[in-house]
């Protein structure tokens, strides 16, 4: 998937002339975090966001400098700060270095700039245009999108089986060997050894994705790779989960 896949194409935005009050008001009736700041041409030239209006005079937040810390940072420092915690028009407090993509951007380069950059949005720009923003919730909204497709018929407890073994084997991180899986009435059961009580959980979710899995028994044993230390399942299995086939 790629941006313009997800991406919200009714922006709302502002202008570098907006008044604070309006992009506050903007941001609660929309129930938004950010405004991308932008030309009567649609040329992005900034974005508001949350983080810009938390350190404010009006509601005594902004920072708080000792004397003689003060003197080291120098005047132009204390007066920038100024501005942002009493300035009344977007263009005093609007972040000038927006970080965008375009709209075949892939997803997965869209979250490691979220993250890289600790961002929450990303505009959306074509031909130096905006032509929508992709959000964490849009990220969201996409997820829950594929998890309500339909999913494959299951087919009997074999074809459940190949499955799961099918998963396992594009897992680097999956045993290869010590390991066996059966499959009786839609219940996946998990036999054998493993060396990182990590690898539990990630077994019983890779199972649990495969369509017509209906619950899990872990008779997984971890072995401490270094003391020999044998490790049983906590407490007794489970009954099948209730939930109806995937």
């Amino acid at each position: 998937m790629k941006a313009s896949d997800v991406m919200t194409r009714d922006v709302v935005t502002i202008s570098r002339g907006t008044r604070v009050r309006e992009a506050i008001r903007l941001m609660l009736e929309h129930r938004i975090s950010g405004l991308p700041v932008v030309t009567p041409t649609g040329r992005v030239e900034g974005i508001l966001t949350e983080g810009d209006l938390l350190r404010r005079s009006e509601i005594a937040t902004e920072r708080r400098h000792w004397p003689w810390l003060e003197f080291l940072i120098g005047p132009g420092r204390s007066a920038s700060e100024y501005v942002r915690t009493h300035g009344r028009v977007c263009d005093e407090l609007m972040s000038r270095d927006v970080i965008s993509v375009t709209p075949d951007a892939a997803l997965s380069d869209i979250v490691e700039l979220m993250e890289r950059h600790r961002i929450k949005r990303l505009p959306v720009i074509e031909n130096d245009r905006l032509v929508g923003i992709v959000s964490r919730p849009d990220l969201l909204a996409a997820l829950a999108r594929v998890l309500d497709q339909p999913q494959a018929a299951a087919g009997g407890d074999e074809a459940i089986r190949e499955r799961v073994l099918a998963e396992l084997e594009k897992l680097d991180w999956a045993p290869r060997s010590g390991l066996t899986i059966t499959v009786s009435e839609g219940v996946v059961e998990l036999d054998g050894v493993i060396l990182d009580e990590h690898e539990r959980s990630a077994l019983r979710v890779a199972a649990e994705n495969v369509p017509g899995v209906k619950g899990i028994v872990d008779r997984l044993v971890w072995v401490e790779p270094v003391s020999g230390t044998v490790i049983e399942a906590e407490g007794d299995n489970p009954p099948p989960s209730e939930r109806p086939p995937r």
